[in-house]
């Protein structure tokens, strides 16, 4: 075992070792903020106190509504310091999703950005909560939403039942530094840190439950399949809120000492200025991204010229792209999910190209891979493609969700990951696709169910069939076939529009095809075809039907 492995086993701890191990290196930049390792715990601490002194206890959960900022960072650590669950809520939510969330994931307290891009989420939350007018802080009393009794805004003024970031800074004084000294110390590392919610095969997202321990250990090692150290620079444009970059770029960072470069929302242009100006060595994204870097105005190879490894994922012609577009020439390939927290295999820096390109990796120290028969889920032999099953490092299973926790693990413990794959005599792992219909979409996994579930919704809908086809951008782009109720003629537009209102941007079909109920394809006993739909549609877009 290497010997510069933390040796802190909760986040809270870690942060505190980190304060000593690399005080006075930069741990996070952020547009003009620039902190120290020493400076983020100090943060840390006096927002845990804080906490404390609103009366968030251990085992709460604490919804987490921001963009890549500092905020994110300070909360969660103050968050996991005194043994609460950071909720990381999607800032693409729409007002549904957010309502939809809060209440499964049992929120007390939630932390918010006031807006990004097109949504106001403090406004949201105003109208999901019209009790906070005549309330005080911490004692929120919502009709909708029973469990919330706090709201946190980070930009804003306090404002009834809602306490603004320096208001509740102040409130520190209330809890002493032994207080809060005591209560960390209680909190064990198999405890829950981060219920990160992730499309699935089902309608709705699953909260995926990681403890302390385990994301600091798997993402020590995910660091060091990438060779990283504290002199290393983290280029950090994918959301903090996803398990790629809170449980996987962020720890696998931070417990090696370096640097996080964080971007708000990605922007190549910026994108570029930040790898060039803060000298960024480390890249986390997809092929979208590179194409969206070689694509932008002012792309240059000097501007990444730092660059050196990272973390992607994808066919071997993208991660070459990749690899030459932002000239991390070390780019490892990975396999993994949320439910493995972020990676299972990781390739190894100083791998063959070959290697990096064609394979995923040795499963990492503590991870144990499989692929197992479809149906009887009898292990296989090396080489042979089955269902690839992960025990280890893994979730202990969705938060309110028992039933889809143990359909989710076979007798021996091991999580069925529903992605087809073989292990080889090398005993590397080698993806070959998803057995689930899962869409993935510039890197997103993306649940069909849900978005037919809301298509379905429309007035004029009376089925809705979405599926995922092959695209060079984004993997896969989504597409939904209408068949309208009667006679009706389906509005396009309007179906737009409430799609906007109802789905985050991303789980928006990027094309709605019209098909009578004669034109869909059945099965012999009569029912809807989809994976012969789905062909159809495939060819007659390529014939550009």
């Amino acid at each position: 075992m290497p010997i510069n492995i933390p040796k802190s086993r909760t986040l809270g701890d870690l942060l505190d070792e980190l304060a000593i191990r690399y005080g006075n290196r930069e741990a996070v930049v952020w547009e003009g903020a620039r902190l120290t390792y020493s400076q983020l715990k100090k943060e840390a601490d006096i927002f845990a106190r804080s906490l404390l002194s609103m009366g968030i206890k251990n085992g709460d959960h604490v919804a987490l509504i921001s963009s890549n900022r500092p905020e994110w960072l300070i909360a969660m650590f103050a968050i996991a310091k005194i043994g609460a669950v950071t909720v990381a809520i999607s800032t693409f939510s729409t007002k549904r999703e957010l309502m939809w969330t809060l209440k499964h994931s049992q929120s007390r307290c939630v932390i918010s950005i006031s807006a990004i891009k097109n949504q106001n989420f403090i406004r949201l939350l105003k109208q999901l909560c019209p009790e906070y007018v005549l309330a005080e802080p911490g004692n929120l009393a919502s009709e909708s939403l029973p469990n919330l009794k706090n709201i946190i805004a980070i930009e804003e003024n306090s404002n009834g039942a809602i306490i603004g970031w320096h208001d509740l800074r102040q409130i520190s004084v209330q809890t002493n530094i032994t207080t809060l000294q005591n209560v960390q110390a209680k909190v064990e590392q198999e405890e829950v840190c981060f219920i990160l919610y992730t499309s699935g095969s089902t309608a709705d997202p699953k909260g995926v439950m990681l403890a302390h321990g385990n994301v600091i250990t798997n993402g020590f090692y995910i660091g060091e399949r990438q060779a990283l150290s504290e002199l290393d620079r983290l280029w950090f444009a994918v959301p903090l809120f996803w398990s790629f970059g809170s449980a996987n770029a962020l720890p696998a960072v931070i417990t090696h000492g370096g640097c996080l470069i964080l971007q708000e929302t990605f922007d190549p242009n910026e994108a570029l200025e930040l790898m060039a100006t803060e000298k960024c060595t480390v890249f986390y994204g997809m092929v979208n991204m590179a194409r969206a870097l070689r694509e932008a105005s002012s792309y240059s190879l000097e501007k990444v010229r730092y660059m050196r490894t990272g973390l992607t994922i994808g066919l071997p012609e993208d991660i070459k792209f990749t690899m030459e577009t932002v000239n991390a020439r070390e780019l490892c390939n990975v396999y993994g999910s949320t439910e493995t927290y972020g990676n299972a295999a990781v390739c190894h820096s100083t791998d063959t190209l070959n290697q990096r390109l064609n394979s995923q990796g040795l499963p990492l120290p503590g991870m144990f891979i499989r692929a197992v028969d479809i149906e009887t889920r009898a292990p296989l032999k090396k080489g042979m493609v089955g269902e690839l099953a992960v025990a280890g490092c893994v979730t202990p299973g969705y938060f309110g969700n028992l039933e889809q926790t143990q359909a989710s693990f076979d007798n021996e413990g091991y999580f069925l990951t529903g992605d087809l794959g073989f292990v080889g005599e090398d005993g590397r792992v080698y993806y070959r696709g998803r057995l689930k219909e899962m869409i993935k979409t510039g890197g997103i996994n993306v649940a069909p169910l849900e978005i037919e579930k809301i298509l379905m919704r429309y007035a004029q809908t009376k089925q809705a069939f979405v599926f995922g086809i092959p695209d060079k951008v984004k993997d896969e782009k989504i597409i939904a076939v209408i068949e309208a109720e009667g006679d009706q003629e389906i509005d396009l537009n309007g179906l737009k529009k409430y799609c906007r209102m109802e789905l985050a941007s991303y789980k928006i079909p990027e094309q709605f095809i019209l098909r009578s109920n004669e034109q869909l394809p059945r099965t012999s006993t009569g029912k809807i075809n989809k994976p012969a739909l789905k062909s159809q549609i495939i060819k007659a877009i390529a014939n550009n039907i």
